[in-house]
């Protein structure tokens, strides 16, 4: 099967003087999804998660190797993809939904329609934005919205030109944590009808086993994979199967990789 994403033998050093020395972000990163798959990254602070991020989205070019996406080699930024960070950083003086629509005046095809067709690209925005449970808040400000709300709102607005692919830098992980699992029920629900490719970065392994096929543990600086663990449980799962003996297992597992790595920084086995 094509891979979706294939990053070969990947390495990163942020500038020449550090290429030249040798010291690198990332090494050796070996890398390949499936179409449609979901997969988290987790790993100890300064483990190269975000660096990853830059080459997957193609605001950092590789220093040695190949990153693949969709079939064509990453030259620059890409347009298939969508962004969702910590902070949801909507526009203050926009509403909602004008919010939501502005990868819509920014990207193209739809960038060049967006006077002709803005009647419609509104209703599609209304419309994602109520499936997400903002019915009612289309026409409100960011700063009338609680937290969950807002980010309900961002993801909505790097959902809303359809992209093949959903970066989330650490979405949740400013909400309490009633909010933080409402959010992974929106993303699942909307992953599972949209069948889009996700690449999640977070701490939190709970979200990461509940949320992914895949998770990817790195190592310390310079990051590499060094653990990848298939998440087993069925789908659609539930937030009853984060209180099952399978699921609690499988994230003490992750901890002990995790725990292993900042104690020694020896490399585990795959």
């Amino acid at each position: 099967m094509t891979s979706f994403v294939d990053f070969d033998q990947v390495w990163l050093a942020y500038d020449d003087e550090l290429l030249a020395e040798g010291r690198y972000a990332v090494e050796d990163i070996n890398l390949k999804i499936g179409e449609g798959e979901f997969i988290a990254i987790v790993g100890p602070s300064g483990c190269g998660k975000s660096t990853f991020m830059k080459l997957a989205t193609g605001l950092k070019r590789p220093s040695r190797g190949t990153v693949v996406i969709d079939g064509r080699e990453v030259t620059g930024p890409l347009k298939i993809t969508g962004m969702a960070f910590q902070a949801p950083s909507l526009l203050p003086w926009r509403t909602t939904v004008a919010n939501v629509m502005l990868p819509l005046e920014i990207v193209e095809p739809y960038r060049s329609s967006f006077r002709q067709k803005r009647d419609e690209y509104e209703q599609k925005a209304r419309q994602l934005l109520r499936s997400v449970g903002l019915g009612g808040y289309e026409d409100k400000y960011p700063w009338q919205l609680s937290g969950g709300m807002q980010q309900r709102a961002s993801i909505c607005r790097a959902l809303i030109h359809e992209p093949k692919m959903l970066l989330l830098d650490e979405p949740f992980g400013a909400l309490d944590a009633f909010t933080r699992e409402e959010l992974w029920c929106t993303l699942r629900d909307l992953q599972a009808a949209q069948k889009f490719n996700v690449i999640l970065v977070t701490h939190d392994l709970r979200e990461s086993v509940f949320l992914a096929d895949t998770v990817y543990v790195m190592s310390r600086s310079p990051g590499r994979f060094v653990v990848r663990r298939e998440i087993d449980l069925p789908r659609p799962r539930d937030l009853e199967v984060t209180y099952t003996s399978a699921f609690t297992a499988i994230v003490h597992e992750l901890r002990g990789h995790i725990g292993a790595i900042r104690k020694t920084g020896v490399e585990l086995a795959s």
